[in-house]
């Protein structure tokens, strides 16, 4: 963020300030000079867990402020906006609000992007990050801030650089159960990985357990996907965001490498080799942690690296080309009366009959005049609930587990305050939200995850997840 170095040249005997002279000039303050004035991390209740005050030049009570302003925000409050000439950025992470404020004409990526960083921090070294580990944790996160933000100046959120600074040890907190929100018990105990990925990275009070620690490595292939279908299941418009994500947990900081499918291919990018044909992976853009050298990359498709401590994305990747989509929506909705609408929802899961959605969230806006709705479901069915949303118009149907090559459907009878002749045209869209583990649309693959030179005894554990999650899921009727 090249904060420390404006740090330092606006502090040189206290002399230089806006709009004032130095050697017969006026001086500017640099854009990149202006920056924070408050952090803090609240509560979904709004209790305030961490708070600090790095110039004092913003009115106190903000939080409360800021708080009351997006509990009653209509809909989702934007991540940054400006009350009484004070700007709000904040991001939402497991249940936790991370909120900056400032008087300045700040950059709003840089912000949301420095809240992103510090978050990512915070979890690194506490292990977890959630309420009851921020709380326990409550002095080395202080020591953490002091070290990342000087005067309202970001110096570094680098979790090696800052490993030599902090003392303070971490109180490791459990990880709540289940990890991902899925029936972690229904997969194979194999391919669990161990509560490790959640210790800190830092040195952990009362570690007297006197166990020897495992040499261990994660990696997960995070897709978010996000697709627009017409109401007959044709994909309008899909693509993928993709990332491979690593935390390394080795002794000695080996190099590895990691060799990914031999027939992915780059767009706009002429490299040779085995890339290319049917069935190959296309991806529209990609880009790798600073630490992955790339030589063997355009050949071998194989990444070589010395991992960093903490969490990283080893490779951020986006495809914007067909794929199958895991879902397909059939809605339907048929107006019987001029007071009676019957909707009708079917979900497809087009993945392998062995994987499963997870926590699957059907919702589907109905029409304002809507005075009640009664659900039907499949008979025989278990693990479903339907409910409707008066406030929000809005039918809510829950699905646990949704077995792949299967097909669901709902039917809601809507019956109306008021005749409407064209109620009809008022229902809908239908969206997704779900979560697919050991499975990813692109078909990118992990081939291999080696340590480059490693000894006979050296044998680490490596643990490759595969999770697909949706981001926009949206389909018209």
């Amino acid at each position: 963020f090249g904060g420390a170095q404006g740090a330092t040249a606006s502090g040189i005997g206290g002399g230089i300030r806006p709009g004032g002279s130095w050697g017969g000039r006026a001086v500017v303050k640099p854009p990149s000079l202006r920056m924070i004035s408050q952090f803090y991390i609240l509560s979904l209740r709004g209790d305030t867990i961490i708070t600090r005050d790095f110039r004092g030049d913003v009115v106190k009570g903000t939080a409360e402020i800021f708080f009351r302003k997006v509990k009653f925000w209509h809909g989702d409050a934007p991540p940054i906006f400006n009350l009484d000439g004070v700007s709000y950025i904040f991001i939402k992470k497991n249940g936790l609000y991370f909120v900056a404020t400032t008087g300045q004409n700040v950059s709003p990526s840089a912000m949301v992007e420095l809240l992103s960083k510090m978050a990512k921090v915070f979890k690194d070294f506490c292990g977890v990050l959630n309420e009851e580990s921020i709380r326990k944790n409550f002095v080395l996160v202080y020591e953490l801030l002091d070290e990342m933000v000087d005067f309202g100046h970001p110096q570094t959120t680098n979790t090696e650089h800052l490993k030599s600074c902090i003392h303070n040890e971490a109180v490791v907190v459990e990880q709540p159960k289940p990890g991902l929100g899925l029936n972690l018990p229904q997969w194979n105990p194999r391919t669990v990985p161990s509560n490790a990925v959640h210790r800190p990275v830092g040195v952990i009070q009362n570690d007297s357990s006197g166990k020897k620690k495992k040499n261990e490595i994660f990696v997960d292939i995070l897709e978010r996907i996000t697709v627009l279908m017409s109401a007959n299941g044709f994909v309008i418009n899909s693509a993928i965001d993709g990332s491979i994500q690593m935390k390394s947990y080795l002794m000695g900081n080996p190099e590895l490498k990691l060799a990914l499918n031999e027939d992915i291919n780059i767009k706009n990018q002429g490299v040779g080799g085995l890339h290319g044909g049917y069935g190959a992976v296309v991806l529209d853009d990609c880009n790798f942690h600073e630490c992955v050298d790339l030589q063997d990359f355009s050949e071998l498709r194989t990444l070589s690296f010395y991992p960093p401590d903490g969490e990283f994305a080893v490779m951020n990747y986006r495809i914007t080309g067909d794929f199958r989509v895991p879902f397909r929506i059939f809605p339907y909705a048929d107006q019987q009366t001029p007071h009676k609408v019957e909707v009708t929802i079917k979900v497809r899961a087009d993945i392998p009959e062995q994987n499963y959605g997870g926590n699957v969230q059907i919702s589907c806006m109905m029409p304002k005049g809507t005075a009640s709705v009664s659900t039907e479901l499949g008979p025989g069915v278990t693990g479903q609930s339907a409910e409707y949303l008066p406030a929000e118009h809005k039918l809510i149907w829950n699905i646990k587990k949704f077995q792949g090559a299967s097909e669901s459907t709902i039917k809601a009878r809507v019956t109306l305050s008021s005749p409407s002749p064209n109620a009809k045209k008022e229902v809908g869209p239908v969206s997704l939200t779900f979560e697919i583990p050991m499975y990813n649309v692109s078909n990118l693959q992990v081939r291999y995850l080696r340590i480059s030179e490693r000894h006979k005894s050296y044998n680490p554990c490596r643990w490759v997840r595969y999770v697909t999650q949706s981001s926009s899921y949206v389909c018209r009727f």
